[in-house]
C-alpha cells in the first residue's frame, strides 16, 4: 500500500525496519509479530494508510456504486460511522464488512458495531414503538445533547452550563479546523436551541421567551465556537 505512493527504496526500507524494531517496556524488548508496535510514532500514520485502503477506498469505489441510495463514511483513526439512506443498504454492508476486514487480518469490535436508526424521523419512530431513540458514541461524544438536557432540566440553571460547555469544548477541540467553522457554529446554535427548549419545559404553561433566555445566556454563557487547530505546519516545526 505504501509502495503505491512511495517509490524511494531507502524510505521503504526505513519503514520496514521501524515496524520490526519493537518497543522497550519496563526494561524488556517487545517485538510485534504482526501490525505496528503500540506507542511507535509511525503507527498511527501506517494504521491510517492501511484503513484508507481497507475501508475508505473500498467503500467509495466498490460499495457505494452498488447501493440503492446515498451513503457516507466518517472515520477518525479506527473509529468510523457508515451512514445510509436506506436500511436495506445498511444491512447489506453490515453483512459483508466483517468479511472485508477479516481479509486484511482485522476484526470489528462486537460491542461497538451495531445498526441503529438515526436522523430527523428516528425519535418519532422510536416513540411510536414505545422506545427511546438510540444514540451512539463517536470519538467519545454521545450525540444526545437533547437527552442530557431533558434529564437535567430541573438542575439549577447555574450548574447546567458546566456540562454543556464541556461537551462544546470537546467538540471544538476535535472539529475546530479553519475550514469547519460553519459546521461547529451550527452545532453551537443547535445546542443553544435545545437547551432553551428544555429549560422552557421546566414549568408547565409558562414558555421561556427568547428575551429571558438571552438574559440567562448573558449570566451563564455557553462556550462560543472557535478554531482550535491551525493549518498544518503553521507556527510549528517537525
Amino acid at each position: 500500500m505504501i509502495e503505491k505512493r512511495i517509490s524511494d527504496g531507502s524510505v521503504l526500507r526505513l519503514i520496514q525496519k521501524w515496524i520490526k524494531v519493537g518497543v522497550i517496556e519496563e526494561g524488556k524488548l517487545l517485538v510485534s509479530e504482526t501490525g505496528t508496535g503500540q506507542g511507535q510514532p509511525i503507527s498511527p500514520l501506517l494504521a491510517n494508510v492501511y484503513l484508507h485502503h481497507v475501508l475508505d477506498q473500498w467503500f467509495e469505489e466498490v460499495v457505494k456504486p452498488r447501493l440503492k441510495g446515498q451513503a457516507y463514511e466518517i472515520r477518525f483513526a479506527d473509529d468510523a460511522i457508515l451512514c445510509f439512506q436506506h436500511k436495506v443498504d445498511a444491512e447489506k454492508v453490515l453483512n459483508v464488512l466483517p468479511k472485508r476486514f477479516a481479509k486484511y487480518g482485522l476484526t470489528l469490535h462486537p460491542e461497538k458495531t451495531r445498526l441503529i436508526e438515526f436522523g430527523r424521523f428516528a425519535a418519532g419512530n422510536a416513540k411510536k414503538q414505545g422506545k427511546k431513540p438510540e444514540t451512539f458514541n463517536f470519538l467519545g461524544f454521545t450525540t444526545a445533547v437533547a437527552d442530557w438536557c431533558k434529564q437535567h432540566r430541573h438542575d439549577p440553571v447555574s450548574a447546567q452550563p458546566k456540562t454543556l460547555n464541556a461537551k462544546l469544548r470537546g467538540h471544538y477541540q476535535y472539529y475546530g479546523r479553519p475550514t469547519n467553522y460553519r459546521s461547529i457554529r451550527q452545532f453551537y446554535r443547535k445546542v443553544r436551541r435545545i437547551w432553551c427548549e428544555w429549560l422552557s419545559r421546566r414549568t408547565r404553561g409558562r414558555r421561556l421567551t427568547w428575551e429571558r433566555f438571552a438574559e440567562i445566556l448573558r449570566q451563564y454563557p455557553l462556550l462560543l465556537p472557535r478554531i482550535t487547530h491551525t493549518w498544518a505546519g503553521a507556527g510549528s516545526h517537525a
